[in-house]
């Protein structure tokens, strides 16, 4: 009784992680080959307002104002409204010690990122909002590059393209107290970065062939009109971009619209924050769940179910099958030549983990599976803290000494 239960798991289990890693990547592509639905772009310059929340960001806020004040766009077409949420160091007064009449700096209580979002967006004056972090640096282009697709009445909000710190060139300024030559990067984040690589191919082909899933926090813009309250306990990016599907319009991906982020300084950092990430954009999907529904989304609520749902809960289908296949061993050599697969994955992903921060570790055939293992775990935790009922709806920020980076760590 029980192989021909083990048989029917294993090849459930396989299914879904063949379709989530595979066959759905590829449908992706095929269907923007076959029916591609390009953006109309024009050199337009609406108004636009740069939004983000900041809590004790003393250190490097004010490299941030500089930099988006030397964005090549016109001057009295943009406007930077920053919203400290109980900021207990001086990040108001790093924020304001330019004195430009275009940032507006908002210094309020402890309220939670998402309040914190909410508050600066109501004293917007921009016909595009434009969403950003607070240790994030743009081209100088990148604004220009974001906002052309507007020109296009389809489109409700453009995400753009997120690249980590050492891929950075000489068209922007530093991030404050970052250097090329910080510290490396440990074996789970240069295996995030090449993750990266491939993301970015998906995301132009979901692009061409209707709507990304949704943009990342670092830069994405939407049509004011369209933005709705962001609620508690999610991803703010997640929420308000998806906000675009669900009134009828088209968020489409930028890849020239470039924002730089560091990379995070520790495994310990990088796990929690994926833990973060994960917990709140389950949360999130629940909340928009009525995207999920073909029938009035069409194949964006596959994709939203494969790529937000199936890929958090991978961690799931991927034990099913580490237990299953060995326990059919006997069975024939498939089932051994899963074992042995996964032995060498796992192996190989523990050896990067243990090698995080050397050299050795970084190499790709370590990088990338210890990158795999750490989003599995951090899911696993993830999908613990949405059924007990764990919500996330603060942030601290927890850097390296002497560095800019801005690791998030979590806070209940």
């Amino acid at each position: 009784m029980i192989v021909p239960v083990m048989r029917l798991l294993f090849w459930f289990a396989s299914a879904l992680v063949a379709w989530t890693y595979v066959a759905f990547p590829a449908l992706v592509l095929a269907r923007a080959r076959l029916r591609p639905r390009p953006v109309r772009t024009e050199p337009i310059t609406p108004m636009v307002s740069v939004v983000l929340a900041a809590h004790d960001e003393a250190d490097h806020i004010g490299a941030r104002v500089d930099d988006l004040l030397a964005l090549d766009y016109p001057a009295d077409r943009l406007e930077i409204v920053i919203a400290s949420d109980g900021s207990g160091d001086a990040t108001v007064a790093a924020a304001r010690r330019r004195g430009d009449p275009r940032v507006q700096v908002l210094d309020l209580p402890r309220v939670g990122k998402a309040a914190a979002l909410n508050a600066a967006v109501d004293r917007a004056t921009g016909e595009i909002l434009i969403f950003t972090d607070a240790n994030t640096a743009f081209a100088t282009d990148a604004v220009r590059m974001l906002v052309r697709s507007f020109a296009d009445p389809s489109v409700g909000g453009v995400a753009g393209n997120q690249v980590y710190l050492r891929e950075r060139t000489a068209d922007r300024p530093a991030v404050a107290g970052e250097s090329v030559d910080d510290a490396p990067a440990t074996a789970a984040a240069v295996g995030e970065r090449s993750y990266w690589d491939l993301d970015r191919v998906v995301k132009e082909a979901e692009s061409l062939g209707g709507s990304v899933i949704s943009a990342t926090g670092a830069i994405y813009a939407i049509r004011r009109e369209l933005f709705t309250a962001v609620p508690d306990g999610v991803t703010d990016d997640f929420a308000t971009s998806t906000q675009v599907i669900a009134q009828g319009r088209r968020l489409v991906f930028e890849p020239l619209a470039r924002a730089f982020e560091p990379v995070a300084g520790s495994s310990g950092r990088e796990y929690r924050r994926k833990v973060r990430i994960m917990t709140r954009g389950l949360r999130g999907v629940a909340v928009r769940r009525s995207l999920l529904d073909p029938r009035r989304h069409g194949f964006y609520s596959v994709q939203l179910a494969t790529h937000k749902v199936l890929r958090r809960m991978m961690a799931v289908p991927l034990l099913v099958v580490a237990v299953a296949s060995p326990l059919l061993w006997s069975q024939g050599s498939l089932y051994r030549l899963a074992t042995l697969g996964q032995a060498l994955i796992y192996g190989l992903g523990a050896i990067g983990l243990l090698l995080k921060d050397r050299p050795a570790g970084r190499r790709p055939y370590f990088a990338m599976p210890a990158f795999f293992c750490l989003v599995n775990i951090a899911s696993l935790h993830a999908l613990f803290n949405l059924l007990t009922g764990r919500r996330i709806d603060r942030w601290t920020p927890a850097r390296r000494p002497g560095s800019g980076t801005d690791d998030t760590d979590l806070a209940a």
